[in-house]
């Protein structure tokens, strides 16, 4: 069997800071990690292969540039048996559109796969459409929202997904997408030493755009249904008012505050 993990190397969310003149994210001297999503994601499918009796092999997927090499080191030492690298100026620009369109192929050329594992979403874009955009482009089923990977075998695979309303258990056919939703005590696997010097020894590959296939204007920028105008922080709330006083004054204060401000 043949697991792919989507990941994604994305700026820390810490030290992320915005143009204020683009209205751009400023990437120069940001440092990156491997999203979150996607790495519970892989821990997932790791934790399934060491569940199922039969040989499974794990591909991380990443598109993006040259130093998203890292991320697929992190994913190689975690459990994932080879890594596939996306890096091409062609690629760069893409919207989830076009991005969909590139690892959607991209899985294709790996080969025969069971199940396609990606984050819920990235934290850089908070969209949640690559996952199942790439399943369209595929052909194959989608789950969203799966906390918990119970089963798989060569025809089906059991999961749990949540919902508004509590948590549903789902057979589904194979092969099949499954976007992923961290639980909330989700600690990430930490490799060791001995696993990270193994990782160096295992298959790493970086594919272009000829490796794929398809003309250059169906990638990147020129391939994108959407373009970003301007990303910009939210403005900055202002001063809170604290009330430290016995409750019928404190309670008196805030009425006349609110009567004040026309919102009683």
């Amino acid at each position: 069997m043949r697991f792919v993990v989507c990941v994604k190397q994305v700026p820390d969310t810490t030290e992320i800071e915005v143009d204020e003149e683009t209205g751009t994210i400023i990437r120069e001297g940001v440092p990156s990690v491997l999203n979150a999503f996607d790495e519970f994601a892989l821990n997932l499918a790791v934790e399934l292969k060491n569940e199922v009796e039969e040989d499974v092999e794990i591909v991380a997927l990443s598109m993006g540039p040259p130093q998203a090499k890292e991320a697929l080191n992190k994913c190689l030492a975690i459990g994932a048996d080879r890594a596939v690298l996306l890096t091409d100026m062609v690629f760069a620009g893409a919207d989830t559109w076009a991005t969909s369109v590139t690892l959607s192929r991209a899985i294709k050329n790996i080969g025969k796969t069971d199940i396609v594992f990606m984050g819920q979403e990235a934290s850089d874009g908070n969209t949640a459409q690559v996952g199942p955009e790439v399943a369209a482009h595929m052909g194959i089923p989608q789950l969203t929202f799966v906390t918990e990977v119970e089963s798989v075998n060569n025809s089906h695979v059991v999961a749990k997904k949540e919902t508004d309303e509590g948590f549903v258990r789902i057979k589904c056919e194979t092969p099949v997408m499954i976007a992923c939703m961290p639980t909330p005590g989700f600690e990430p696997r930490i490799p060791n030493i001995r696993e990270i010097m193994k990782a160096k020894k295992k298959e790493y590959q970086e594919w272009s755009h000829e490796d794929l296939g398809g003309d250059p204007s169906e990638y990147g920028l020129d391939g994108s249904e959407s373009v970003v105008i301007k990303t910009y922080s939210p403005p900055p709330k202002g001063e809170g008012i604290i009330v430290d006083d016995e409750p019928e004054v404190a309670v008196k204060k805030l009425m006349d505050f609110f009567e004040d401000e026309g919102i009683l």
